[in-house]
C-alpha cells in the first residue's frame, strides 16, 4: 500500500467514505473528522457516506451532514436532500424486498436456533433491507464464531458481508461498489463507472472489500492493517493516523493541493 499523498487533489471531485471506524471512534463520530467534511464540502468536493448501518441512520445523516447524499445497509438503498425536500432510493424494488425480508426473517430464526448466544444488533429496529448481527460493537465474538455465523447465513441463501463491528446477511446483490454506483446516478445525476478515477474511496473493514476493488483511488484508514486477511483485494493508498484522524489526514491534504 502506497501513501495517500501520492494522490493528485487537483483530480478529485468526490469522496464516498465507511463511517463505523473510519470517521468514528468507539462509535463516536470524531470531531476533526466532521471539521474535516465541512471543509471538503465547502471546497465544493461531493462528499457521500456509505456505511452497513441502517437505512433510518442514512436518513439522518443525509439531512445533518455536509453530504450530498448518505448510503446505508452497505448499499441497500440511499437517502439524500435537495433544497428542502428529502428523497430516498433502493437498490430493489418493493417486490423485491418483500421476498428478501422473507428470507431474512427466516435467518433470524434460524441463528436464534442455531447460535442462540449471537445476538442482533442494538440498531436493528432501524433497519429495512437487511439483518445485522454484534459481533464487535457491544460484544466481542471470537473470530470461529463469526466464521460460524457467515457459514450459516450463506447456508441459508443470503450473502454475508464482516465489518469491525457487524456481520450481515445481505439478501439482495448490492454492495458498497455497486450500491454506491446506483445511489450517485439517482441522487447527483453522475456516472460514477465514468469518472471513477476522479473519486476517492475511504474505508477499513470486511464488508469495504468491494469498493477498495472498484475504486482506483481506495484509501484505508491506518487500522484497515488489522483487516487486510479479510480484504481481497487492499486499498491502493494507506493513511498515517487510524480511524477519524486518518481521515482528516487524508482531507488536509486534498484541500491543501487545491490551492
Amino acid at each position: 500500500m502506497e501513501s495517500y499523498r501520492k494522490l493528485d487533489p487537483a483530480r478529485v471531485r468526490g469522496l464516498v467514505f465507511d463511517i463505523d471506524d473510519t470517521v468514528t471512534r468507539g462509535g463516536v463520530l470524531q470531531p476533526e473528522a466532521f471539521t474535516a467534511m465541512h471543509r471538503l464540502a465547502d471546497a465544493g468536493l461531493a462528499l457521500v457516506a456509505v456505511t452497513g448501518r441502517p437505512l433510518g441512520w442514512a436518513d439522518l445523516i443525509a439531512r445533518q451532514w455536509p453530504v450530498a447524499l448518505a448510503i446505508g445497509e452497505n448499499g441497500a438503498g440511499w437517502a439524500w436532500v435537495n433544497g428542502e425536500r428529502f428523497h430516498e432510493g433502493y437498490f430493489c424494488d418493493e417486490d423485491e424486498r418483500a421476498r428478501h425480508a422473507a428470507l431474512l426473517e427466516t435467518i433470524r430464526q434460524e441463528v436464534a436456533a442455531r447460535m442462540p448466544h449471537v445476538r442482533v444488533t442494538s440498531d436493528d429496529r432501524a433497519r429495512r433491507c437487511d439483518l445485522a448481527f454484534d459481533v464487535g460493537e457491544l460484544v466481542s465474538l471470537p473470530r470461529s464464531d463469526v466464521a460460524a455465523l457467515v457459514a450459516l447465513i450463506e447456508e441459508l441463501g443470503a450473502a454475508s458481508s464482516v465489518s469491525t463491528v457487524h456481520a450481515h446477511a445481505v439478501p439482495g446483490p448490492w454492495n458498497k461498489a455497486n450500491g454506491a454506483s446506483r445511489a450517485v446516478a439517482d441522487a447527483l445525476g453522475i456516472d460514477l463507472a465514468a469518472e471513477l478515477e476522479r473519486w476517492v474511496f475511504v474505508g477499513d473493514s470486511g464488508n469495504d472489500a468491494a469498493a477498495f476493488e472498484c475504486f482506483p483511488n481506495s484509501v484505508g484508514v491506518a487500522n484497515v492493517r488489522s483487516q487486510l486477511d479479510r480484504l481481497p483485494v487492499p486499498p491502493r493508498y494507506v493513511t498515517d493516523s487510524e480511524r477519524g484522524a486518518g481521515f482528516a489526514e487524508l482531507a488536509a491534504h486534498l484541500m491543501d493541493g487545491r490551492g
